[in-house]
């Protein structure tokens, strides 16, 4: 419905890549089929452990969708920030920074995403980082935007409930906007501390209540029965609430605020955004996208940008 060419040019390239994703799944399902009946050709047992296994390969379509989808939104909401934030750190190279990383240091980043935190970093000499997603689809994607960087980065699909790590084992463990994710944090929590060296470091980062706040108002303002989210983040993990959460397993906790806002002059890159959400907007927007374009860009018109809070930070931890 959008007639702007370069947000059709970001469809088109975001429909490619999924194609390109799907493709890339055909062939393996080939390859798995090919094996299968080059197999039951010379035996006349069936091997059910293999079988079982092609199943899972032939259903894994619909959650790589799924989970491609939510990585191109997660893209969105990141290069929302990117382009409007007027803080002249950018967050992802505020957190490297606040790693205060050493020789040697053993690393371990929970929930990895796109790896956008190691992307053209120099690592100190001897340092070793694995990135770590839940994903296996995430930590393949992670591998191809960051590299190896010369050994010195390594890629695992681990669930940070359950670290297939021995005790002490690192020097800092990261977690950029997961644990509001978790149901289970303390017992998420204590796995961190145990795979933490003594003298170890952990840091989290999640939101304040009112981040994004004057987006939530927009939204209200056009149609009150549209809500972005199931539930608010920060409500579940926050500034507010998050050091009492992490004191009950961390000795010590100190929070650093990250000072930033946005100004956005354009429509389109605010409403992608509204539409990456996880919440009902899709139910009253998809047939009244260009109203709602309209009442965009009309709002911006009255004072040139729509300014919009951030309040985002993180906690540095203790053993």
């Amino acid at each position: 419905n959008d007639e702007d060419q370069d947000f059709i040019k970001e469809s088109i390239s975001l429909q490619l890549y999924l194609v390109q994703k799907k493709m890339e799944h055909l062939k393996l399902v080939e390859q798995s089929l090919e094996e299968m009946e080059q197999k039951m050709a010379n035996e006349e047992k069936i091997d059910w452990t293999q079988m079982m296994n092609l199943l899972h390969v032939t259903n894994l379509e619909k959650g790589l969708v799924e989970q491609y989808k939510n990585a191109s939104n997660l893209d969105i909401r990141i290069g929302l920030h990117q382009k409007y934030s007027q803080n002249p750190q950018p967050w992802f190279d505020w957190i490297y920074e606040q790693l205060n990383l050493k020789e040697k240091d053993e690393v371990l980043e929970l929930g990895c995403g796109t790896g956008e935190l190691w992307k053209n970093k120099k690592l100190p000499e001897d340092v070793h980082v694995t990135l770590s997603d839940q994903s296996q689809g995430m930590v393949k994607d992670a591998r191809n935007y960051v590299g190896e960087e010369k050994g010195q980065i390594s890629y695992q699909m681990i669930d940070c409930r359950q670290i297939p790590k021995e005790d002490h084992s690192f020097d800092k463990v990261i977690a950029n906007h997961v644990l509001f994710y978790l149901d289970d944090r303390q017992e998420t929590l204590k796995e961190i501390k145990r795979v933490l060296k003594p003298n170890g470091t952990f840091i989290c980062s999640t939101y304040g209540s009112s981040h994004m706040q004057e987006i939530t108002q927009l939204i209200k303002d056009f149609d009150e029965r549209i809500t972005l989210s199931d539930h608010k983040l920060y409500d579940v993990f926050g500034l507010e609430n998050g050091e009492e959460q992490l004191k009950k397993v961390f000795s010590q906790v100190k929070e650093i605020d990250y000072e930033d806002e946005l100004l956005v002059d354009q429509p389109e890159p605010l409403i992608s955004y509204i539409l990456s959400c996880h919440g009902n907007q899709h139910e009253y927007l998809n047939h009244r996208y260009l109203e709602f374009k309209d009442f965009v860009r009309k709002k911006m018109a009255a004072k040139g940008v729509i300014k919009i809070t951030k309040s985002a930070g993180i906690f540095i931890c203790q053993p």
